[in-house]
């Protein structure tokens, strides 16, 4: 029996066992544990131990980035010479929680809140990134310094203009390389590759952290408080901006939620109230869908500020109103993205290599959001793109088998500006040249994709038997946390299981409620409950015994609780 066509094909690519030799060396570990953790990249036993332990074992002294020492020296002398420096920021939830951090930790060093600013570049006004017009604004406002934070790093002629007003600029930023390094006082990125920096995959409010460190090292005796306490920050921009939860990021991230737990800032608080979170509990997940998204509302559809003002905030009175703005907003993000991910989607052909919409009615804080529902849904790479009077913008996410920022780069004369990361990017074009674009794209992904099987894959963690789900495993896979992107919550695949009731839920039922059960070679025998959200239309096509690929989590319901499966897919059990 078939899926119903409704439902996406998936691929399950089920994890190599872990060695003997692996295993007998760590025998002492739960055995599913140590198959995630291998699966992981973790086979010595020193790294699963400091990994089990919450330790990172490389070094993490911030002045092994390339030109640290010469950033640090530069301000350090802004800060004594009581000189006006201006945080330069992105838009989305990590840019706003770098910028609002570096400022925090600037202001720290004794500078007040006029020689310590923060600037956010409007999105529709002024775009994604460094922009000259803004530079020079901020030359005429008195600036000897500007520092960017998540941006920055494929500015040439913003940094060459910024020397030609004689405004020194120190980059940091954690994107991919362009052909060229920007020429500033200091550019500051892991990915360099004269960075003796082990972690390359900080995010940008984790760079920023690492020169607020620096700072605070190096200037010991003007810091007001510990540079510890600005963990919570780099714990949601981290978090948000889905940069690998897997070495130094996962210790920041571990140390940033207990910062955060804590309930030190009045606008985080303020945040998870709306949100429905309890404080002390918040975790990873917390962050992916309940704070990052309102975070991130503000600038797509207002202006980033004001989630800048909300992190900020030093009372609860301020803290709630910011909150409850944010929340709308959010609310507001969610309506939009689901009337022009519609709009969109009548504008493509699922079955073309790669899905391309533009349209002047597209918001350009939506159309990131419109193109990840498009790569999501048919698993084709995306481009939304908000067409303007003279110059347009484009959000890209990719798949696995197309690197966007690369096929980007083989364009780049088309473009105004371009920039981003394998599977996410951005870029700025004039209309002119979109025909063009449009065309070279469209032949660049059908050269890359010809021929390949375009289906997402679901990696399998490991294939156990229902009855080895227990509340003894559910507490060994607690010693995964924080997950997330390159730490996903673990997902096994268990064959054969017994169908015993199901029945559809939801207010559009849409959502597939199961009983299973499972025949085990001892002759157990045990029923547990799963929910597999969007698969209802499997109801009328279910066989007796199926395959399923799930995650496992607890259900809380009238004071108890309960090990539920969540099925991520449901395949016909094989012969």
């Amino acid at each position: 029996m078939n899926r119903p066509v409704s439902i996406r094909p998936q691929r399950w690519q089920v994890a190599p066992p872990v060695p003997t030799q692996t295993r007998d060396a760590l025998g002492h570990i739960h055995p599913t544990l140590l198959q995630i953790l291998y699966n992981r990249g973790m086979a010595d036993p020193a790294s699963v131990q400091a990994f089990l332990d919450g330790r990172y074992l490389e070094k993490t002294d911030p002045f092994l980035l390339a030109d640290m020492a010469t950033a640090v020296a530069r301000i350090q002398r802004a800060v004594e010479q009581e000189e006006t420096i201006y945080v330069y920021g992105d838009f989305d939830a990590d840019g706003v929680t770098a910028t609002v951090l570096l400022t925090q930790a600037l202001r720290g060093l004794g500078l007040s809140r006029q020689q310590a600013q923060p600037y956010i570049p409007d999105r529709i006004d002024e775009g994604y990134g460094l922009n000259i017009d803004a530079l020079s604004k901020l030359k005429e406002n008195g600036a000897g310094l500007v520092i960017s934070v998540d941006c920055g790093i494929r500015s040439v002629a913003e940094a060459q203009h910024a020397r030609a007003i004689d405004l020194d600029m120190i980059i940091t930023d954690h994107h991919s390389l362009g052909q060229e390094l920007p020429p500033a006082l200091a550019v500051i990125n892991p990915k360099r590759p004269d960075s003796a920096y082990p972690e390359t995959m900080l995010a940008g409010v984790g760079i920023a952290y690492k020169l607020a460190q620096a700072l605070y090292q190096a200037m010991p005796a003007r810091t007001q408080f510990h540079v510890e306490e600005l963990l919570d920050l780099v714990a949601i921009g981290t978090v948000a901006d889905l940069a690998p939860l897997l070495r130094e990021n996962r210790k920041l991230v571990a140390d940033g939620l207990a910062v955060l737990n804590n309930g030190r800032r009045p606008g985080i608080k303020a945040l998870a109230d709306v949100a429905k979170l309890k404080m002390g509990h918040l975790t990873a997940e917390s962050i992916a869908f309940g704070i990052g998204p309102r975070i991130n509302a503000a600038g797509r559809l207002a202006h980033a500020y004001d989630a800048a003002r909300l992190l900020a905030a030093t009372n609860d009175i301020d803290a709630r109103r910011y909150a409850g703005e944010l929340h709308r907003l959010n609310q507001q993000r969610q309506r939009l993205t689901s009337e022009l991910g519609e709009k969109a989607e009548a504008m493509v052909n699922p079955t073309d290599p790669i899905l391309i919409a533009a349209d002047s009615n597209f918001l350009p804080g939506i159309v990131g959001l419109v193109a990840s529902r498009l790569a999501e849904k048919h698993y084709r790479p995306a481009i939304v793109i908000e067409q303007g009077e003279e110059e347009s913008r484009g959000s890209c996410r990719s798949i696995d088998e197309f690197h966007i920022t690369d096929a980007l780069d083989e364009m780049a004369e088309l473009l105004v500006r371009h920039g981003g990361h394998a599977q996410a990017a951005g870029f700025t074009i004039r209309n002119e040249n979109l025909p063009d674009f449009i065309e070279r794209m469209t032949s660049v992904a059908r050269h890359k994709l010809e021929g390949l099987e375009l289906y997402p894959s679901l990696p399998i963690d490991a294939e156990i038997e229902i009855e080895a789900v227990d509340w003894a495993l559910f507490e060994h896979l607690a010693g995964l946390e924080p997950t997330g992107v390159a730490n996903p919550t673990p997902i096994f695949a268990s064959r054969n299981v017994e169908i015993i009731h199901h029945r559809l839920v939801g207010q559009e039922s849409d959502h597939l409620q199961l009983q299973l059960a499972s025949d085990s070679v001892a002759g157990s025998y045990k029923v547990i409950s799963a929910i597999a959200f969007r698969q209802g239309a499997w109801a009328s096509h279910l066989p007796q015994y199926i395959d399923i690929a799930y995650t496992v989590n607890v259900n809380e319901w009238n004071g108890r609780r309960d090990l539920q499966l969540m099925i991520q897919d449901i395949q016909p059990a094989r012969p």
